[in-house]
């Protein structure tokens, strides 16, 4: 029985890895998709084929959240929800919601809700890097810089799209790209942005580096005190070896003495 259980257990798990690497897979094409069409300026509510694509990648999204809650325990089920919502809420497909129904929003809105499945994406993301981690505290601490990254990148795609027609100091992407770096890192940038949504994404980027930068400084001192504390137990192993060979050293160099010492005639 308990080698049943513990088969059906792997088989679980290992169905479970497969939907989070799915996820993680749709969620790198989607942010293809997304930058090939930013690039381009391509009007994405009119790009039948990234409405499509989107719509499935929320369906794949919604699938896993169900599937890994039927996986989960009856009794853990509850709490897997509580921990989990957020997940759901960014699994549906919103843009396809306002398309169909026919609802007037504005442009700025419209573009944002278009980067709610990107967010769905990141967190799966984490969950990939905090299973891949040696250690807690890495897993933590790549999971940061993952989100600090991707964060980046959306901010700069999003004030490039935004700026770059109205703000003459934006004449390329790379520009945003900078622009985003400074003001994560809080060393400005002598480019300024000039709509609302590239002033909202000064404070947001702000914020995050500053949230998330002393963060390497808690992971390096972690690393250097797990190091150091590898090192004095390696030292103290090290002088019980030798404590516990000492006593056979001296008899040995007794009997040698004793063997030595020439006898009486």
């Amino acid at each position: 029985m308990k080698a049943r259980e513990k088969y059906h257990g792997s088989l679980r798990r290992l169905f479970i890895d497969g939907l989070h690497w799915t996820v993680l897979l749709l969620s790198v094409l989607l942010i293809v998709f997304i930058s090939y069409d930013t690039f381009k300026g391509i009007p994405f509510l009119e790009n039948r084929a990234y409405m499509t694509f989107q719509f499935f990648v929320c369906l794949a999204f919604i699938a896993d959240f169900f599937v890994e809650l039927w996986f989960t325990p009856r009794e853990g089920r509850g709490s897997y929800f509580r921990s989990r919502w957020l997940f759901l809420l960014l699994s549906i497909p919103y843009l396809n919601i306002v398309y169909g129904a026919g609802l007037d929003l504005s442009p700025q809105t419209l573009y944002f809700i278009r980067f709610l499945p990107l967010a769905r994406g990141v967190l799966a993301m984490v969950i990939v890097f905090n299973y891949l981690a040696s250690s807690k505290i890495t897993g933590i601490f790549v999971s940061y810089v993952a989100i600090l990254l991707m964060t980046v990148y959306f901010a700069s795609l999003i004030f490039f799209e935004r700026e770059q027609p109205v703000n003459p100091g934006v004449t390329s992407y790379w520009d945003a790209v900078w622009w985003c770096c400074m003001e994560t890192t809080s060393l400005g940038c002598s480019l300024s942005p000039v709509t609302v949504v590239g002033k909202v994404l000064a404070v947001v980027l702000s914020l995050m580096g500053m949230i998330i930068f002393p963060l390497f400084t808690v992971y390096l001192s972690s690393v250097i005190m797990r190091s150091r504390r590898k090192l004095n137990i390696l030292k103290i192993v090290d002088s019980s070896v030798k404590t516990s060979d000492s006593p056979g050293l001296s008899a040995q160099s007794g009997e040698r003495k004793v063997a030595e010492t020439p006898k009486n005639p």
